[in-house]
């Protein structure tokens, strides 16, 4: 399998090798390492090599978090953020609240660090952990090792946490040790009393774990907050008409692709191996990094795994983000998949909206992958062989770490030059991939006048719903193309329809970013009326991007998720919420709306919409907003790029 793998990534660095010119003069001119094709995920890579107890580190993506399971404050932003960063300029973060998780007990049996946030995710729900970093605490952390508190951390983005983080304790140490960072640990030791919960700390909340009574969790379908005990899940799923047989099992992720997961799991696929059972479902194990897919090869879990019935993939996101040439059922088609993965919202993994998909850990994945089943409880339930012996399978185990260290694989770093400034950055004009970024138009200066509701958005949106990803990804460079993809996942109040609204110049329904282009070439300005915690999920910065370039000028909605309204302001955009949520009822798919106040606009006074209705009447609504001094001069000036720019002459 990694001959395959590798002759694939042969074919995808031919496909891609703009792409990858582009990062790497682009690394060599401005001092920066380049991690090549087939290094891993990012988030694994910064746990290996970059993050150490007590530093903070932003990452421009949503699962940056996973640094927590070192100890380390890595928050999540969208690129402009981490432009701020890189350019020298503060970054700005609204003082988040702290929930304490107090863990108490011990982890055992098959119950994994990734029960614990799936357990989290079910008490505080996709939007509980807005505005607030998770701390956990308590006797029970020692139980779990460092990787396993990396998961805890890196899925705290589904609860919309800022960031989640642990206390520094020795096992993180025995991990820093194991990846080449011993004077680092030594250290953390000398520290160690300013790397953990000061004493007599209050919290906003607190939530209490027994690690004793935690059961094995299954999350799913459509939502990583819908929690159900494994040994429950079959009869909701029964009660609820899901898919009960398992299409795919899917194991790995920059979420639970460690070492010891991969034990784990091959631990239980060579006691069915032993009894003559493979997987029933389809089986794919993605591992995180080039160290571990190198790691797991050389300690025989690869090829236990791949005996059962798995397929070992590339070293990358791989179908966790949509990169995946499903063919096993046809698009619409009702199945279930159950995935190691942190995300599962509706099509994210293959594209498919009728795909039920369930989160879960490794472990439970590999049984219910071998059993094929939604109903096969591991603790309780026992598989029959090809001779009709019954057996029960054995709580999984797996080493923490390697016995024999880690296999660093194959060299995939790329050194900076020691004076890159005479190189420059590889774009070609001619390129549908790449496209360098034009400068938005400042603020007119006046109100909003009559602007048109492009869409009133139904339900939950996510930025997959705003900016899908799978094979647009390839776009991410080239602003105009990846702007095709604005909105076509969302749901219009109007009909329930996806990427179908009406265009009011025309009269004509269209799909949403044609409808937004014939509104910008006429000149009308628009907006996006939303629901709650509108842009949850990746942070996908062309969520914002994309309305800004196509003439979006406000999105009005009952509540954001975090990063995709900074995302907005930063983009000049105006991310505004209703004072009065049931406001949102009163827009109409085909009002006007003008956003009055901008001259006077100001931190923490509101502002009014009047909204225009079709047969003349009009109402009056106020807007609240989060804009501090700062990001209201990036609306002014068009963009917080523009207002950088202004600030340079």
């Amino acid at each position: 399998s990694h001959q395959i793998n590798t002759m694939k990534l042969r074919m995808q660095k031919e496909v891609n090798h703009e792409v990858y010119n582009f990062l790497s003069s682009a690394g060599a001119k401005y001092g920066v390492g380049f991690w090549k094709p087939g290094s891993g995920i990012i988030h694994q890579i910064i746990l290996e090599n970059y993050a150490y107890p007590g530093v903070m580190l932003i990452g421009t993506d949503s699962h940056t978090p996973n640094g927590g399971g070192l100890g380390a404050i890595c928050i999540g932003v969208g690129g402009a953020d981490a432009v701020d960063v890189m350019a020298g300029i503060p970054w700005e973060l609204k003082c988040p609240k702290v929930i304490g998780v107090r863990l108490t007990g011990t982890l055992s049996g098959w119950t994994s660090p990734k029960d614990v946030i799936l357990k989290v995710a079910g008490i505080l729900t996709v939007k509980g952990g807005t505005g607030a970093i998770v701390e956990y605490h308590g006797p029970g952390v020692d139980s779990i090792s460092c990787t396993g508190m990396a998961t805890i951390c890196n899925m705290g983005a589904e609860i919309g946490a800022t960031t989640s983080v642990f206390p520094y304790n020795h096992r993180m140490r025995t991990y820093l040790e194991k990846t080449g960072r011993g004077e680092i640990a030594a250290v953390a030791d000398q520290y160690k009393d300013l790397l953990v919960p000061d004493e007599g700390c209050e919290y906003d909340q607190i939530i209490e774990l027994n690690l004793d009574e935690l059961r094995p969790h299954i999350n799913g379908p459509f939502t990583p907050d819908l929690a159900h005990p494994v040994s429950e899940v079959g009869a909701v799923a029964k009660k609820n008409g899901w898919p009960l047989e398992v299409k795919v099992g899917l194991i790995g992720s920059c979420t639970n692709s460690s070492y010891e997961d991969m034990g784990r799991a091959a631990s239980l696929a060579k006691q069915a191996l032993d009894k003559g059972l493979k997987c029933k479902a389809q089986f794919t194990v993605t591992p995180g990094s080039e160290q571990i897919r190198a790691t797991i090869e050389r300690d025989g879990y690869s090829k236990i795994l791949s005996d059962v019935g798995g397929v070992v993939l590339a070293n990358a996101c791989g179908p966790c983000i949509g990169q995946w040439d499903r063919r096993d059922v046809k698009k619409g088609e009702k199945n279930t998949i159950v995935t190691s993965f942190n995300r599962n919202f509706t099509a994210r993994n293959d594209a498919n909206p009728a795909t039920h998909a369930f989160v879960t850990s490794p472990e439970i994945v590999t049984a219910l992958a071998i059993a094929g089943t939604l109903d096969f409880n591991p603790e309780t339930d026992y598989l029959t062989t090809p001779t009709g012996e019954k057996f029960k399978l054995v709580p999984p185990t797996g080493d923490e770490l390697p016995a024999r260290d880690f296999d660093p694989g194959q060299d995939t770093y790329q050194h900076p030059p020691s004076d890159g400034t005479s190189l420059t950055v590889d774009v070609s004009p001619q390129s549908n991939r790449l496209q360098l970024l034009e400068p938005f138009d400042k603020w007119s200066g006046n109100d909003l006048e009559n602007m048109v509701v492009l869409i009133k958005v139904k339900g939950k949106c996510t930025t997959d719903h705003i900016s899908a990803a799978g094979p647009w990804l390839k776009f991410r460079g080239h602003l105009d193309n990846i702007s095709n993809n604005m909105l076509i996942g969302a749901v219009n109040s109007e009909n329930d329809g996806i990427n179908k609204i009406k265009n009011h110049l025309t009269g004509e329904y269209g799909g949403v970013p044609d409808v937004a282009r014939h509104y910008k070439a006429n000149g009308v300005s628009w907006v996006v009326v939303g629901d709650d915690n509108y842009g949850e999920g990746s942070s996908r910065e062309h969520a914002a991007l994309e309305p800004r370039h196509l003439g979006g000028r406000a999105i009005i909605v009952k509540s954001f998720a975090r990063i995709h309204e900074t995302n907005l302001k930063k983009q000049g955009l105006l991310p505004l919420t209703f004072s009065n949520p049931s406001d949102y009822d009163k827009i109409r798919p085909d009002d006007k709306i003008s956003i009055k106040g901008l001259k006077s606009f100001a931190p923490g006074k509101p502002l009014t919409a009047v909204v225009t209705h079709s047969d003349g009447s009009q109402e009056t609504l106020e807007l609240n907003h989060s804009f501090n001094e700062t990001q209201i001069e990036w609306f002014q000036a068009g963009s917080a790029l523009n207002r950088m720019k202004e600030l340079q002459h």
